[in-house]
């Protein structure tokens, strides 16, 4: 090939790669059923914002301060990102604060917001779920433990979180965070679990699932959702919430198992609209589903997908894949 055609074959890719706004593209839209039409509108497109991450994980907007933040698992770190100024270090150390070097992935990985607006996270070198303690604007986070045992027995690392109603936290315990994963001799729990923590008490909501991941309730807080990132296993389970907060009637809500044979990634994080849309993260990309479970379209992403987190009003989807951050206009 000779320069001059490989200088067109470059423009070519940079004109490929980029929005009508001169942004790059690193998703676009795989409409399967009409009822898309209602959330995603016909030309949007996954556009980076911000980028250079190791692991970018956790989205979570924040409405007050007028700016999205997410964790950077591997390097223990939250970044904030807002319109006027991009990408900035918003929290260092944000999953784990000990003084010992430690391997594996340490940081924080899911964020929230608990009913009072306090950030909640998900910490993977702590080994808990925890409240930070302090205003979300303060230059040094004081961290309040929500839960880090089990029957006296220490959490593999929790990884998503998220509250009902009743301000109590519901996450997911899979072995990511630990230096040798299921392997690690510092591990006390044989099992992957599903736990409530209410009042600094934990109890035990399912051990069932290989590798539960993102978890979530649909409107109502009567059904909850939860993804295993099993790729032999990858599904969206649901199950019914009891008054007493146990769980009933356990039913596959989506099986990914046959794409995550062929495509890149596995169920991971997700988030619920109001009207109990699923934007989940799955094989090839984010799936978008309806409650009942009916896939409704994906958004085809070049890099593997970890989480995602809508914007108050709807409208706008902020999306964590690999070392990108990126977002898609829905309809407005």
């Amino acid at each position: 090939m000779t320069w001059k055609k490989l200088i067109v074959y470059a423009l070519v890719l940079t004109l490929c790669s980029c929005s009508k706004k001169g942004g790059k593209i690193i998703g676009t839209v795989e409409r399967l059923d009409p009822e898309l039409d209602a959330l995603v509108d016909s030309d949007a497109e996954l556009e980076v914002i911000a980028e250079g991450f190791d692991w970018s994980e956790g989205p979570l907007w924040l409405p007050e301060q007028n700016m999205l933040i997410f964790s950077d698992v591997p390097t223990n770190t939250i970044y904030k990102w807002t319109p006027e100024k991009g990408k900035e270090i918003y929290l260092i150390p944000s999953g784990y604060t000990g003084s010992i070097p430690r391997g594996g992935e340490m940081g924080s990985n899911g964020l929230t917001l608990n009913p009072d607006g306090k950030l909640a996270l998900a910490q993977h070198g702590d080994r808990r779920i925890a409240l930070m303690n302090t205003p979300l604007d303060a230059p040094a986070p004081n961290f309040v433990s929500l839960g880090d045992n089990y029957e006296g027995k220490k959490l593999n690392s929790p990884n998503d979180l998220v509250f009902n109603d009743k301000g109590d936290a519901f996450f997911t315990d899979p072995p990511y965070g630990l230096p040798n994963r299921e392997n690690d001799t510092t591990r006390d729990i044989a099992f992957q679990g599903v736990y409530k923590a209410s009042n600094g008490k934990l109890t035990l909501i399912t051990d069932s699932i290989t590798r539960p991941n993102g978890i979530a309730f649909l409107p109502g807080y009567k059904t909850l959702i939860v993804a295993n990132s099993d790729p032999d296993k990858a599904i969206w389970y649901a199950y019914d919430l009891l008054d007493n907060d146990s769980i009933a009637n356990a039913r596959i809500f989506r099986d990914a198992t046959a794409e995550a044979k062929v495509e890149r990634g596995v169920p991971d994080g997700f988030k619920v609209d109001s009207k109990g849309n699923l934007y989940a993260s799955g094989p090839g990309g984010l799936w978008i589903m309806n409650k009942d479970g009916k896939v409704l379209g994906k958004i085809k992403i070049s890099e593997a997908t970890s989480n995602c987190a809508l914007s108050p009003d709807e409208k706008t989807l902020y999306v964590t894949c690999d070392m990108y951050v990126a977002r898609i206009k829905l309809r407005e």
